[in-house]
């Protein structure tokens, strides 16, 4: 490996304190969180196992941290108290502050509020 990918090569830990391969080079056995979650696992509480590093240039590199599959436990099932709290979430997410509607689709940060109240003088004009 050189050039940039040698410097995220370092399975024994000494560098980074955990070991560490270039993106795409994890030995098997390793996941990431999603790539867990997408096999119905969970990292179950478990230490991270170590890293992968992708270099970007002027800024720091990615990194995404493994785990150990044997030692991944199941996803924990959604209860019906939990479906429900998540949809009364989602509903807060799409209610506008201001004239209190459902507004269909989650209300953007930077308006903080839905976009007929954000700009009234704005009409929809047919082409």
């Amino acid at each position: 490996m050189g050039g940039s990918f040698g410097k995220c090569y370092d399975p024994s830990g000494s560098q980074f304190g955990i070991p560490t391969y270039p993106w795409r080079y994890a030995p098997k056995g390793l996941a990431t969180r999603r790539q867990l979650r997408a096999r119905g696992l969970r990292p179950g509480g478990q230490q991270i196992a170590a890293q992968v590093l992708r270099p970007r240039y002027r800024r720091g590199p990615l990194t995404a941290y493994l785990y150990r599959v044997d030692r991944a436990k199941p996803v924990r099932p959604m209860t019906p108290a939990r479906w429900a709290a998540l949809a009364k979430a989602n509903l807060a997410r799409r209610t506008c502050p201001k004239c209190r509607t459902d507004a269909g689709y989650v209300i953007p940060t930077s308006l903080g509020m839905c976009v007929p109240c954000a700009y009234p003088d704005d009409e929809q004009r047919a082409a």
